[in-house]
């Protein structure tokens, strides 16, 4: 059982590290399940990643009539945005593009997976996927929160699931070998993916319904439905929907993962992020003040709220946890676990193994 005590025990000794200080390789391999990739790839170094799975995708803002926020990641500006990161790659000595789980470890730096967090740049033309595969794209995601042509988002007034043409489109990605994700997704998105899927699929950065009550995070159901099959859920770093506790600590960051392999196992758990490498930016220049730092979230919330979106019934009072909004969180959260109770092989599957199992299944 964990206690606060032990978690804040394995952190006591360690101190802030400079942002990019050369950390040593871990001994297990490290393996963040969404991030971006850094303006100074440097930063992956100092993270100790071995793997990632990388958003690549760009976006738009676009505004309704109601005045809420929403984001469209639309093929003019994704084809270009893939281009782009397969180039950093391909000039950085810490990071590598990767097409297969296999690769991970062949070679010096970090593993990249290239991935969409949506399915807009398709659009109805299912031809994209072998074309953004023949790119290097190997996660895609169904939907970020609202409704797309291919299935139904977590934060809509109504819950739907996979369209036909999410249908077509899961078959397409199941025959080019591209991971699905179920991220943001609805509680029908998830099941429907997990059950027609002919591999394993994701849930690349998420948290646990069972502790915070909100369709953004995922239910019991969900999680036995992805580990089942075969699948890993990353549990991610944006706090209001680890706890509604506040301060919210790493205790709170690791009873996510218990539950998670309370309900689906030790191998259907690993680690995501959701925040830029080095942390969320604001809430760095805040000291990780939480405080001030949730202003920037609460405009969008309240609209939410307005929209009748259930979930939005309270107010966040914090974005980070303050202990691992920073870029050694990875090693930091290996302490943490281990101060925790799980064995050493255990940590090592949920820090980086699990998912270099699952990619390797889907991807060879």
């Amino acid at each position: 059982m964990w206690t606060r005590r032990s978690v804040a025990g394995a952190l006591a000794a360690t101190l802030a590290a400079p942002a990019l200080a050369k950390q040593p390789r871990p001994s297990r391999l490290f393996f963040d399940s969404l991030s971006f990739l850094p303006e100074d790839m440097r930063e992956i170094q100092g993270a100790g990643l071995g793997g990632m799975i990388a958003d690549v995708s760009d976006l738009i803002e676009v505004r309704g009539a109601d005045g809420v926020p929403r984001y469209s990641r639309n093929f003019a500006a994704n084809d270009p945005a893939i281009d782009k990161a397969v180039e950093r790659l391909r000039k950085s000595p810490y990071a590598y593009l990767a097409r297969k789980g296999s690769e991970i470890g062949t070679r010096p730096g970090c593993a990249v997976f290239l991935q969409f967090q949506s399915t807009e740049m398709v659009e109805r033309d299912l031809s994209r996927f072998a074309y953004f595969h023949g790119k290097g794209l190997r996660v895609l995601q169904f939907t970020h929160h609202n409704d797309t042509l291919f299935a139904g988002g977590a934060l809509e007034t109504r819950q739907t699931g996979l369209t036909p043409l999410g249908i077509e489109g899961l078959a397409e990605m199941n025959r080019l070998r591209i991971l699905p994700d179920v991220s943001h997704g609805s509680v029908p998105t998830m099941l429907e993916a997990a059950e027609r899927s002919k591999t394993p699929i994701a849930l690349s950065h998420g948290a646990v319904r069972a502790i915070v009550d909100h369709p953004r995070c995922a239910p019991d159901e969900v999680i036995r439905a992805i580990a089942r099959r075969g699948g890993v859920m990353g549990i991610f770093m944006m706090s209001f929907w680890l706890t509604r506790r506040n301060p919210p600590t790493v205790a709170d960051y690791v009873a996510q993962i218990r539950h998670v392999v309370q309900v689906g196992g030790i191998d259907a758990v690993g680690v995501a992020n959701d925040f830029p490498m080095a942390g969320q930016a604001n809430l760095v220049k805040l000291h990780n003040d939480n405080g001030a730092g949730v202003k920037e979230y609460l405009g969008w919330w309240r609209a939410l709220r307005g929209q009748g979106v259930p979930g939005f019934d309270w107010t966040p009072e914090h974005v980070v946890i303050p202990a691992l909004n920073r870029i050694d969180r990875m090693a930091r959260i290996a302490r943490a676990l281990e101060a925790d109770g799980f064995r050493p092989r255990e940590v090592d599957k949920i820090m980086g193994g699990n998912w270099k199992r699952l990619l390797t299944d889907v991807l060879g």
